[in-house]
């Protein structure tokens, strides 16, 4: 599988449930969105990159609000999903809308995994794996320069298709 190419995504409506626009970008959209990120940014977003565990900058997050991706607005998680897994990277049991995240299966780095994508972007976001807490039993394992946090009753800008060109 080509890295940077963006990956296929499962089915999901043009609308989620929580009322945001899943269009996919069109590749010159992602493009101008990507000029602003920085290059360690580009590396994790764009390039499927790993930050490394416990430097983060949401990681000790404690925070109520929502969980964005960096390069469309897209609210991907709920602070009061988040857990403390041990892992070194901010972990949540449950995604702000099912339709929100893309899982693709990873067998790169000689293992069997999921990745997690943007739907709406196709940003590289973590992996997710079955050993999570109830209720879901499952641990989105992020990486930090993936997400913008907002604080409780602060809208995230969203970038969706039409608007950034």
């Amino acid at each position: 599988m080509n890295r940077e190419a963006p990956a296929r995504r499962q089915s999901a409506p043009e609308k989620s449930a929580a009322g945001y626009d899943l269009r996919p970008l069109t590749p010159n959209e992602r493009e101008t969105l990507a000029k602003l990120l920085t290059p360690d940014e580009r590396q994790v977003i764009l390039h499927q990159g790993t930050e490394p565990p416990f430097c983060g900058t949401l990681l000790n997050n404690k925070e109520a609000g929502v969980y964005a991706c960096r390069l469309c607005g897209l609210p991907l998680f709920r602070a009061d999903k988040k857990f403390e897994s041990g892992t070194g990277w901010p972990s949540f049991y449950q995604p702000f809308d099912e339709h929100h995240v893309a899982e693709i299966h990873d067998h790169s780095h000689g293992m069997s995994r999921t990745e997690i994508r943007c739907q709406r972007c196709d940003g590289h976001l973590g992996h997710v794996f079955p050993d999570g807490p109830p209720p879901t039993h499952n641990r989105y394992c992020l990486n930090s320069i993936s997400m913008q946090f907002y604080p409780k009753d602060v809208e995230p800008p969203q970038h969706t298709t039409g608007s950034t060109a």
